[in-house]
């Protein structure tokens, strides 16, 4: 494989960034050259995701010495290189990223049209995949954190897109902060494996991992704390227990945007990053709390989404229960089904969001779905597509989220059957929340006020034709990846990279398969006999529905035991005290000493020259006193 491919595919999200971030002012007149600029951008780094995905699965990988472009940092002991890893699991995100992010680039050009941040929008969006693509390609650690910080920043950047918005800049804010907890503990991680194996390049440290030929820092816990410290970092990107907060307010941002960086790429960077260090996690056997954490995460969040009335925020909740199985499958050690799980999951999650952004284009940017209802006959492309998408989260059978969903709850049950249980509960969930919202939305009698059912209509064809090409994948991906389930394709094309997973094979897939299927249509029926012919807005609400309904009140725990604490005493300690009370109060005093000498001084400063004379008298005087009678 030719490293200048590798460079391309990287470069050219770059170049789209310059041209529409410096050009920017000059292409306004021009929108959607702007928007086609970014997108084509894309399209060539997707080209030759292709050619590496061939390459690789022709046994041609790029690693070691032959993937370093040049030396970054070097040290008397160390040296850091601007180099790649290319590989199957490399290949996998690489064509999840440009295709997904290449779909969303073109429906943006229609979502976004008339907007006056347009040429801005494509800049933060080609930045974005730029830096996403520097996560999954480094060959070391300080690289792919590079692309970790980087995509942590284009998030905050698009999340608040609309600035003039306090909604939107307050969720920019949350989710940079929040990220920033995970990401400390992400480079106490990176120390760690430093200071234990003094390299941060993936291949030594997973060799001399093996071979237990690394410094025990910690002593026989090394691994357990620089595994669980990376994982610490994971929670955060990935929006986990307890981290997860940010991931629903980030909805404020516009809607290709969840679908591209909320959905299908960022938020699975945590998945990548213990797939990628697989090896670690066995060797340590910490995947078990990898796990619990996702398992708990799925069903906490799902449980929100049931009262969501939100359309994006039903959806964002349905993404941080999605990303929980996903650390269910790395975590029992099925990371060829976690990451089989990410590819479902960023086909049908982000065909879903862009649906919703044409439900929204369509209703005039309305989000709540009680006041839809009868959608199904004036937005048909949309329906059919949305329909795709929740059919392939249920599970339904055959499609995409059937076959990846059902491997990691087969794999739970060989690791832990109370993981499995959990997990198949929250698959009821899943099923029967994401029906509630098509049932509502689609279906019943139309609730739409008079003046916007007047201008309903199916969105421009810019905008349809990326959802009809996203539901094809969304609906048949797990089916050409799937079958033979742990002896399919995608496990034989990535058994070089991951270990040999723990409980993969426990018990009788089929079976479990039957089980599933049952569950998720059992979920899709319970919603169509509660919300056919009725909306949320007619709910009784008991105090069990409020407390779900306000999301358990966290973020006001949060708010009452964290950040106002840490806000009151910052205020006091670090401004009052220290800032106003020390700090200002040295640099006063210093001012005020020499404001008292210099008022001393300006005293003899009287303007009388006789006064003068006699200061010149007296100190002739004393000099000669002191030549005569000190110095001789």
């Amino acid at each position: 494989m030719s490293l200048n491919l590798i460079v391309i595919l990287l470069i050219s999200p770059f170049v789209g960034f310059l041209i529409n971030g410096l050009f920017g002012k000059w292409l306004k007149g021009n929108e959607k050259l702007s928007g086609w600029i970014g997108a084509i951008a894309v399209l060539i780094s997707l080209v030759c995701s292709i050619m590496a995905f061939i390459s690789v699965n022709n046994g041609n990988t790029l690693e070691g010495e032959a993937g370093v472009l040049y030396t970054w940092i070097s040290g008397e002991n160390f040296t850091f290189n601007i180099g790649f890893q290319v590989d199957a699991l490399t290949t996998i995100m690489l064509l999840v990223i440009t295709g997904v992010g290449f779909l969303i680039h073109v429906y943006s050009i229609g979502y976004m049209h008339g907007d006056e941040g347009y040429t801005r929008y494509f800049a933060y969006l080609n930045l974005f995949v730029f830096a996403m693509l520097i996560l999954v390609l480094g060959n070391n650690y300080l690289l792919m954190f590079v692309g970790w910080e980087g995509v942590g920043l284009c998030s905050y950047l698009l999340i608040g897109f609309w600035y003039e918005k306090q909604s939107a800049t307050d969720a920019g804010k949350k989710a940079f902060i929040v990220n920033r907890i995970g990401d400390f503990g992400f480079l106490l991680g990176m120390f760690t494996l430093f200071a234990a194996f003094g390299t941060l390049d993936f291949g030594s440290i997973f060799t001399e991992a093996e071979a237990g030929g690394y410094n025990p820092v910690f002593g026989d816990i090394t691994l357990i704390v620089a595994t669980l410290l990376l994982f610490v970092g994971a929670i955060g990107k990935s929006a986990q227990i307890p981290l997860y907060v940010w991931l629903p307010d980030a909805m404020e941002g516009p809607t290709p945007v969840s679908a591209l960086i909320h959905a299908a790429t960022m938020v699975t960077a945590g998945v990548y990053m213990i797939a990628r260090s697989a090896i670690l996690y066995n060797i340590a056997h910490t995947g078990w709390v990898v796990a619990w954490i996702g398992v708990l995460t799925a069903f906490f969040a799902a449980t929100i989404a049931l009262k969501q009335n939100d359309i994006k925020r039903i959806l964002a909740y349905s993404t941080v229960s999605q990303l929980g199985y996903m650390f269910v499958g790395v975590g029992v050690g099925a990371y060829a089904s976690g990451i089989f799980h990410l590819v479902t999951h960023a086909f049908f999650k982000g065909l879903m969001f862009l649906t919703a952004g044409s439900v929204m284009h369509a209703m005039s940017n309305e989000l709540d779905i009680r006041k839809m209802g009868g959608l199904r006959s004036k937005l048909p492309i949309t329906h059919a597509t949305f329909l795709i998408g929740a059919l392939a989260i249920a599970g339904f059978p055959f499609l995409s989220g059937f076959w990846s969903k059902d491997e990691i709850l087969h794999s739970a049950w060989g690791s832990s059957p109370y993981i499995y249980i959990i997990g198949l509960i929250t698959a009821f969930l899943t099923a029967f929340y994401m029906f509630r919202l098509i049932f509502v939305t689609f279906y019943g009698e139309s609730r739409v006020d008079s003046e916007t059912a007047s201008h309903l209509h199916e969105s421009p064809s810019v905008m349809w034709l990326p959802l009809v090409i996203l539901a094809v994948p969304s609906a048949l991906i797990g089916l050409l990846l799937g079958i033979g389930l742990h002896n399919s394709w995608l496990h034989k094309f990535t058994k070089d990279v991951f270990p040999t997973a723990h409980g993969e094979m426990a018990g009788n897939a089929y079976l479990f398969m039957a089980i599933s299927t049952i569950v998720g249509l059992g979920g899709i029926l319970f919603a169509w006999k509660r919300y056919k012919n009725r909306v949320p807005a007619e709910e009784s609400t008991n105090s069990l529905e409020k407390l779900v309904e306000n999301k358990y009140y966290i973020d006001e725990l949060y708010n009452t035991f964290i950040v106002q604490p840490i806000k009151n005493g910052s205020h006091f300690l670090l401004w009052k005290l220290f800032d106003t009370g020390i700090i200002d109060g040295i640099v006063n005093s210093v001012a005020a000493v020499v404001r008292w000498f210099g008022g001393t001084l300006r005293r003899l400063q009287t303007g009388i020259v006789q006064a003068y004379i006699v200061s010149m008298v007296i100190g002739i005087v004393i000099f000669l006193a002191f030549y005569l009678f000190v110095v001789n």
